[in-house]
């Protein structure tokens, strides 16, 4: 058991290192059982890579699996019946993926659920009519209904034996798939006189530990003679529909025919073998022969079935056929676009080929029809790539821009290759972040003003208006004066800028006679980190007054 659990370890961690993971669990087991420890087995960090975004997806619309976050272990999120899952299947393999959005990766798990003996063979009618003639000859051999078990390999079906009468024994004769089929064998003759009736016990065992058991009562009855037995006209039916066959169609039409007359030469049809499934889908008209549809097909479901079919005289002779039923494909599934990841938001200086989206495709039909083609709706800056497994990265194609494109509704189209093609989309919706990458920009290469002379202090000479093309506080512009001089004092005596408006005002009286015209820089500057700026030329012109009388 040690060895075979390091064995087990060594093989998760090979696979892991190959981004596939493997796992085996019985089936029936409660809610929240454990499958495997998916965080050491791929070498996750556990509370750093929960804060991105962890999650397991199934393939299908049946949610199998469960990832316990804190524990990192794989948990069952339902109880799973083998049988339900995959009937006439020898291995039973459930596929989920293992998601990172923060960091854009999967890795792919495959659960193999194991068989229990939880299924008891059981036959279709638990009494059984037969009627023989008493010429019948010792040695004749006459086909017994099979019991079914759905489990598989050693808790399957394994063995039949008979108990009753020695007028019989039992044969087991081994079908074209290794399946086992239980024939009533005549050892002696028959005789109605002195029996009219033999009473004999089926029993059908599986191979489970402890094996479970089912019985069916067969009760013989003795009659006169009826020497030909019906016989189909074919060897074996075969017959392919479309999965839209309208429900009520008839799919096939059996015929037997039997030389006898009267009630030795009446046919009666019935199901010899048939699953539970094929019973439901397949009505058998006991008289015509005629198999018609009772509902609909879905070869997503199933793509082939299995009928034995019986015809039986009146005299109970009878003969056995079997019916294969063929689905084909049409194209009845539109493809599936779930985004496994993706971002809301990206900065506009984000490099090319930076990924926003990790997309999976999916169509549930086949050949041509599940054939997936993805393409972008529109003149965007983005572009898809093809990743394994169905997936599909949407990247950056070029440089964004925020102040032309501040937003995009990128459209993500997926088409099959029927005929016509059904196709589906989805919507990313993504916000462009702004960068500071636009310097202020004054609306006038330069500016100039006349001022009287001898004004007010604090009077208003002019207002410089300086736009930035980025946004919040990277568009958010303040002002201020490039340090001079005037006549020996700071310009900043003369002149003040307002930093939020960018109004220039005269900080004193200004007189002709002293300062004819002021040359000054403002300089506008943005809220970015760090920030971007620019400057302008003012010129200020002082008008004379005559304010000076003449002197002599």
């Amino acid at each position: 058991r040690q060895r075979a659990l390091l064995w087990a370890v060594l093989l998760a961690a090979w696979e892991a290192a190959w981004g596939q993971l493997r796992y085996s669990v019985p089936e029936e087991m409660p809610k929240g059982s454990f499958v495997g420890d998916v965080a050491k087995d791929l070498g996750l960090q556990l509370p750093d890579v929960s804060d991105g975004g962890i999650r397991i997806v199934s393939k299908g619309r049946t949610q199998y699996f469960a990832l316990q976050e804190k524990a990192g272990h794989l948990v069952t999120a339902r109880r799973i019946d083998r049988e339900q899952l995959c009937e006439r299947v020898q291995q039973c393999v459930l596929h989920c993926e293992l998601v990172l959005e923060g960091e854009m990766k999967f890795y792919g798990i495959e659960v193999e659920i194991r068989d229990i003996n939880d299924n008891a063979p059981s036959f279709r009618e638990e009494k059984i009519e037969l009627r023989m003639s008493e010429t019948t000859i010792p040695g004749a051999r006459f086909p017994l209904a099979r019991a079914h078990d759905p489990d598989s390999g050693r808790n399957s079906l394994q063995s039949y034996e008979l108990s009753g009468d020695e007028h019989f024994s039992l044969a087991v004769q081994a079908g074209p798939g290794g399946d086992q089929r239980p024939e009533l064998v005549l050892a002696k003759a028959l005789d109605r006189e002195e029996a009219a009736f033999h009473e004999l016990v089926l029993r059908a065992s599986d191979g489970g530990d402890p094996a479970l058991t089912a019985t069916a009562r067969i009760r013989v009855t003795v009659v006169d003679a009826n020497d030909n037995a019906p016989v189909f006209s074919q060897s074996e039916y075969t017959v392919r529909v479309p999965e839209d066959v309208p429900v009520g169609a008839t799919l096939v039409s059996l015929t037997a025919s039997d030389a006898d007359e009267g009630l030795n030469g009446h046919v009666k049809y019935s199901y010899q073998t048939v699953s539970v499934k094929a019973s439901d889908l397949f009505q058998l008209d006991a008289d015509t022969g005629e198999i018609t549809l009772m509902h609909n097909l879905d070869f997503e479901e199933g793509n082939s079935y299995e009928l034995e079919v019986q015809v039986r005289d009146g005299g109970d002779l009878s003969d056995v056929v079997k019916v294969v039923i063929t689905v084909t494909d049409v194209n009845d599934n539109a493809p599936e676009i779930s985004v496994r990841s993706a971002l809301s938001e990206i900065s506009e200086d984000a490099p090319t080929g930076t990924v926003v989206a990790l997309l999976h495709v999916e169509d549930r039909d086949s050949g041509a029809n599940g054939e997936v083609r993805c393409s972008l709706d529109g003149d965007v800056p983005f572009q898809l790539r093809t990743s394994q497994s169905s997936y599909y990265s949407v990247v950056t194609a070029r440089e964004l821009d925020r102040e032309q494109v501040s937003e995009y509704n990128v459209t993500v189209w997926a088409a099959d290759g029927g005929s016509p093609p059904l196709q589906s989309s989805a919507v990313l919706a993504l916000r462009v972040l702004d960068v500071n990458d636009n310097a202020p920009v004054f609306a006038q290469e330069r500016y100039s003003a006349r001022l009287a002379e001898n004004n007010l202090a604090g009077a208003l000479v002019l207002t410089v208006l300086a736009t930035d093309a980025d946004w919040g506080q990277n568009a958010r512009v303040r002002y201020r004066l490039s340090e001079g001089r005037v006549r020996g004092a700071p310009l900043s005596s003369y002149v003040s800028v307002q930093a939020e408006t960018g109004a220039l005002y005269a900080l004193r009286s200004l007189d002709y006679e002293e300062v004819r015209e002021l040359w000054l820089w403002v300089l506008a500057e943005d809220g970015g980190a760090p920030a971007l700026s620019s400057n302008v030329s003012v010129r200020l012109l002082i008008v004379d007054e005559n304010d000076n009388a003449p002197q002599v």
